[in-house]
């Protein structure tokens, strides 16, 4: 729960919204129906009960993006019934929704929901006492959704940069290891759902601290770029290549099955033996294969490959191992 809270900014809003609902609006519920003013009172419950509701839809489905649009959709329009309800008074309420609709939906849309409920309570002058109080708070939620805007969007640029830096290898631009583990488990969980088939490979450059040591890490990292390039460029848009670490690398394959694991390890394997290259000279590379099984986990089928990349080391480098076979595949 924690996890998700930690990692999931939207989620984290919704659930906030619904905490504050809860403990909020429940308490003027109550005074209101203990007052006999049943019609505020039942305003108040059916809002909360539709922002739970939908806090719980969001936890269960994981689709914070419907949710959070609901989710501002309910409390501007709460907001807006309570001010025609509780007149002047109510129209407090619409700061908070004004506010945290920017975080529960895209900057662009949030205006278009503060400036829709915006309109509406003026047209309809629902809550005003006189129009120069009207303007006052048009001006006031103009300001406060024109700040919060900014503030979102700004927002929103670091977290995409964050989640990237929290990906993306720095020096390669593919990703790394930590979102290898994560596309592992979806590989594994969608093969079990779907039967899809997948296949793993390793590899892993030769003798690549000859190539620092020789020629700079200024060289090594060119060719690192260069082993990523001639990769992508042989391999399908559907497949992944991850930095391991140092210059080591995996690759995913989405929809093989032994046959078409094969050919793409041969193509990739020869592209990279005649185009990559150092001052020295031609740069190899010692590839462990393997199938995903229909038992494994993550961790076995990753320590499949790497034991079948050790194997092709073993056997004197620049090779291609398929796991449990004797011989290299090439």
């Amino acid at each position: 729960m924690l996890y998700r809270l930690r990692n999931n900014f939207r989620l984290s809003i919704i659930t906030m919204l619904g905490v504050c609902a809860i403990l909020g609006i429940t308490p003027f519920a109550i005074f209101r129906f203990v007052q006999g003013d049943l019609l505020a009172g039942t305003v108040d419950t059916v809002i909360m009960l539709c922002i739970v509701i939908t806090m719980s839809y969001a936890w269960i489905t994981g689709d914070t993006r419907r949710s959070g649009f609901c989710m501002a959709i309910i409390a501007c329009a709460g907001g807006a019934t309570v001010a025609s309800v509780l007149g002047t008074i109510g129209l407090f309420w619409l700061f908070p929704p004004f506010i945290t609709s920017f975080f529960l939906t895209p900057p662009r849309l949030a205006i278009i929901i503060n400036l829709s409920t915006l309109l509406v309570l003026m047209v309809f002058n629902i809550g005003f006492q006189s129009f120069e109080y009207m303007l006052s708070f048009a001006t006031t939620a103009v300001v406060v959704s024109a700040c919060a805007y900014i503030f979102a969007l700004r927002n929103e640029t670091q977290r995409v940069r964050l989640e990237q830096l929290a990906i993306l290898d720095p020096l390669t631009g593919v990703k790394n290891r930590r979102a290898m583990e994560q596309e592992l488990k979806s590989a594994v969980a969608f093969h079990q759902r779907s039967g899809l088939s997948y296949a793993l490979a390793i590899l892993d450059l030769d003798h690549f601290k000859q190539v620092n040591d020789d020629h700079g890490h200024a060289v090594g990292d060119e060719v690192l770029l260069s082993c990523v390039q001639i990769i992508l460029k042989h391999t399908r848009r559907t497949d992944q290549l991850f930095r391991f670490g140092g210059e080591e690398f995996v690759l995913l394959l989405p929809g093989v099955d032994d046959y078409g694991m094969r050919s793409v390890l041969r193509n990739v394997y020869r592209v990279l033996r005649r185009d990559l290259k150092c001052p020295g000279g031609p740069v190899t590379a010692s590839y462990g294969l393997t199938l995903l099984k229909d038992d494994d986990t993550p961790d076995s089928w990753l320590a499949r490959a790497d034991a079948a990349l050790y194997q092709a080391k073993e056997d004197g480098r620049d090779r291609v191992a398929v796991a449990g076979e004797a011989e290299a595949l090439v």
